[in-house]
């Protein structure tokens, strides 16, 4: 069995699911979403794009309803033992075999919390769900219930992190290695992938991120490569990635000759970066570290250049994106944590002059204050 954390671990985050859910006056839980079933169980699947759901109720019974491709993925990967399958054909309703299973369990006449914001959650099968459960129990949003628990990570699973960022360091060891003028694009991409998985580490949960030329105003992965030119500049996003756990790196490096602008850029993105660490400490709201970034960016004249939020927390996490909740924009209550990880992302993008600049690293939250995970260097790279 592929169980990467003790059952006493599991135990362990099963007891405090059950206990918010008593303090919510939950019943039981409908787990729609991956990493909440990864995170209770170590169910490993991408087979949340269909329905499928996670059962955990007040008295910690545990049953899995999924299709018959997960039964052995779940037997495999996960210490869940009450595995039911719904069958594929015309007019299935998944929806309706759950309620029945619930009845089984006597848990009509409860009221029982649903993960509605998750992608294994399309908006189709919940009203599935809805229609199902009318008159049989009451539902109300839990969405945040697991997601509270996975904020602050475990010592084994700190170690998971710190893994994924030393994957992370081979993959820019590779793209600094390899960047300048006739490369292509997709070779740096494979390099960097395949320091990853040379490492044991796993695919990320979103695309690797490349753009070069004017590209290099873009954060999000598109199709297509291109040739390094002899004067060009590229950004890079992406993971290293480890039993789906996430540390984070993001960089532009400049072929060619770097220009005055160009280091500005740099300087003032560095600046940022530390003064959002500076802000990054127990006890006091996140949102804080998004404004001490943008008082540097606005400080500096570069406010048409920055986003209006600087990171976001990552953990274990599945496709279609590595981002994780909270998200580091003004205003954020969460108090930050020991245990707690953070990507910070420096990034401008300067349509006007057609610049990026866009250095980011992974940071835990600590007693004191916040720790790099990336050992990686973060001077101007000019190849």
């Amino acid at each position: 069995m592929a169980l990467h954390f003790s059952r006493e671990e599991f135990a362990t985050r099963q007891a405090n699911a059950i206990r918010l859910m008593e303090e919510r006056g939950l019943d039981g839980l409908l787990i729609f979403k991956q990493e909440s079933m990864f995170y209770l169980t170590g169910y490993d699947t991408f087979g949340f794009c269909f329905f499928q759901c996670l059962y955990l109720g007040a008295d910690g019974r545990l049953m899995l309803l999924t299709r018959a491709p997960d039964l052995r993925q779940a037997q495999n990967t996960s210490l869940i033992e009450d595995i039911r399958i719904w069958v594929d054909g015309h007019g299935a309703n998944p929806a309706m075999q759950l309620r029945d299973v619930l009845a089984e369990f006597k848990a009509g006449g409860g009221t029982l919390g649903v993960e509605y914001d998750t992608y294994g959650l399309t908006a189709y099968n919940g009203m599935r769900v809805q229609a199902a459960m009318d008159g049989f129990c009451a539902l109300t949003d839990a969405s945040d219930l697991i997601g509270g628990l996975r904020l602050v990570k475990s010592p084994a699973e700190i170690a998971f992190v710190r893994r994924a960022a030393e994957l992370g360091d081979a993959a820019l060891a590779e793209a600094n290695r390899m960047a300048g003028a006739g490369v292509d694009e997709g070779e740096i991409l494979a390099a960097m992938q395949g320091a990853v998985f040379r490492g044991g580490g796993d695919y990320a949960g979103n695309e690797f991120i490349i753009g070069s030329g004017p590209d290099a105003l873009l954060c999000r992965y598109f199709t297509g490569r291109r040739v390094l030119d002899p004067q060009d500049q590229m950004t890079l996003e992406f993971a290293g990635a480890y039993r789906h756990y996430h540390a984070c790196l993001m960089r532009t490096i400049v072929i060619g000759e770097a220009s005055d602008v160009q280091r500005d850029m740099h300087d003032t993105a560095l600046e940022a970066l530390q003064a959002c660490r500076d802000a990054l400490v127990p006890g006091r709201p996140i949102g804080e570290v998004f404004d001490a970034h943008a008082a540097v960016m606005d400080r500096r004249g570069y406010s048409h250049a920055r986003m209006n939020a600087c990171g976001y927390s990552l953990g274990a996490v599945f496709a279609p994106i590595w981002m994780d909740m909270p998200m580091l924009y003004n205003g954020n209550p969460v108090i930050a944590e020991p245990g707690m990880v953070f990507f910070l992302h420096m990034i401008m993008m300067d349509s006007e002059k057609g610049l990026a600049m866009a250095p980011g690293e992974t940071v835990l939250v600590t007693e004191t204050g916040n720790d790099r995970l990336s050992a990686a260097s973060l001077e101007l790279v000019v190849a």
